[in-house]
């Protein structure tokens, strides 16, 4: 089952949350139980030095504690508290007041004096007792006596203290995770904003009511929505160029239909003319379409392209032309470092050069030089040739579709307009000038590669 990111993220922050109150909660609980029994055990220890401190001697020396002590819960029958002394030797034994009606079963142990002991007990009802045991040492005239005090508190309000606690201390942290949801919630909502408007603006863009994917987004959106942009508008210019290239079909198929329509028409026609006439315009034919098919292909620029090394596709190039032009005998100059990579299709690529240089071969005199480097990160070819060049006025007319620069060579006029449109899509920029051989110069200058 598919979830949504938001989804994701809060159940993610939730259990997040609820481990992290859980663990804080089970600290702070512990550290409270932990710093209440230290309380409790000081507390009895206390008791025991205000019980030294109200012993007195008896007539023989022997320690005695009054009826009534300083401390009232050790008069007060039920008041949680009481205490034993008892003589080692058996000859003493006083309970507080506090003692009254409760059934202990106090330990008796040989301890050494001056060292509490801690532990706990239990009354015949089952109630539970803190218990701290003291030895202490009474020197009498001529000897000593030792005597056991112990004091034992009954633990019903430490453990309704510690419940108190434990009760306050959960309901406000599921109070505070509670909010803190609830805080999350709106967080989440509000920084997943942004992918919600380009859900809706995709689907603007799927319905037809815009172009493009527009607004402010974030920086951490901006390549993706950047991307999206780029593939929407590839797919515009290879709308385009398909329109285009049908056309270019259709006119260039006008000639060779209407070299066939003349030679049914014309009476005097053999079959073997006729024949070898529709063998002949067949074939240009299938060219044409072959070609217009190969441009129409042409994928335009892609975002995310493996690069293809450009030395190669210009060799092969010139590999062709050379052949095609071979009576002519012109001087290539290469200067293409091995280094030099086109991000983008390759057929866009042999497109692009494949026109450039060809104009070059059909229009130079003697020298045709092409040159590609890396320039500000992105990549810059330069055709040029010492023919006749092209006026100034008439670089933008060549530029569009069905203009000849030169109509004594042969060609429909296409060529620079489809390299104009390739080059276009990739936001690249084409350039028309003098160059120092004579003749045109041509140069492509394609943008560094986006990295988000």
């Amino acid at each position: 089952m598919r979830r949504s990111i938001h989804f994701r993220l809060l159940m993610a922050a939730t259990l997040v949350l609820v481990a992290f109150l859980g663990l804080a909660g089970i600290a702070v609980e512990r550290a409270y139980h932990s710093s209440s029994r230290q309380a409790l055990r000081e507390g009895l220890l206390a008791s025991v030095y205000s019980l030294l401190a109200a012993a007195q001697e008896d007539e023989r020396g022997g320690m005695r504690l009054p009826e009534v002590l300083p401390d009232p819960r050790f008069n007060r029958p039920d008041s949680g508290r009481v205490a034993t002394v008892t003589a080692l030797n058996g000859d003493y034994r006083w309970r507080s007041a506090s003692a009254l009606g409760r059934r202990l079963a106090w330990p008796s142990a040989s301890l050494e004096p001056g060292r509490p002991v801690y532990g706990r007990l239990k009354d015949a009802e089952g109630h539970r007792y803190a218990l701290i045991q003291f030895a202490i040492v009474w020197e009498l005239d001529g000897g000593e006596r030792r005597y056991l005090i112990s004091v034992a508190e009954d633990m019903a309000g430490f453990d309704a203290e510690q419940s108190a606690f434990r009760r306050t201390l959960w309901l406000w942290l599921a109070g505070v995770a509670l909010v803190l949801l609830l805080a999350q919630g709106v967080v989440l909502r509000w920084g997943l904003r942004p992918l919600r408007q380009v859900a809706n603006a995709l689907r603007e863009v799927e319905a037809g009511r815009a172009e493009r994917l527009d607004g402010d987004y974030p920086v951490e959106l901006r390549g993706l929505t950047d991307n999206i942009n780029s593939f929407i508008d590839q797919s515009t210019r290879r709308q385009t160029r398909y329109r285009h290239s049908l056309d270019d079909l259709a006119h260039s198929l006008k000639t060779p239909m209407a070299v066939l329509q003349g030679a049914l028409e014309r009476q005097d026609t053999g079959c073997e003319e006729l024949r070898r006439t529709a063998a002949e315009q067949l074939a240009r034919m299938q060219a044409i379409v072959g070609r217009q098919l190969q441009r129409a292909a042409a994928s335009g620029g892609r975002v995310l392209a493996k690069p293809v090394a450009v030395r190669p596709v210009v060799e092969r190039l010139i590999a062709s032309l050379r052949k095609v032009y071979h009576q002519r005998r012109l001087e290539v100059a290469l200067e293409v470092p091995e280094t030099g990579a086109f991000r983008g299709d390759q057929t866009d690529l042999m497109e692009i050069l494949g026109n450039l240089l060809d104009n070059a071969f059909k229009h130079a005199r003697r020298q045709v030089r092409i040159r590609a480097y890396t320039k500000d990160g992105g990549l810059e070819v330069t055709v040029e040739d010492d023919g006749p060049g092209i006026p100034a006025e008439m670089r933008e007319a060549v530029l569009q579709r069905g203009t000849r620069g030169d109509e004594s060579v042969a060609g429909q006029g296409i060529g620079l307009a489809t390299v104009r449109e390739i080059v276009s899509a990739y936001n690249a920029r084409l350039v028309l000038t003098d160059s120092p051989l004579g003749g045109t110069r041509i140069v492509i200058h394609w943008p560094p590669a986006r990295t988000h």
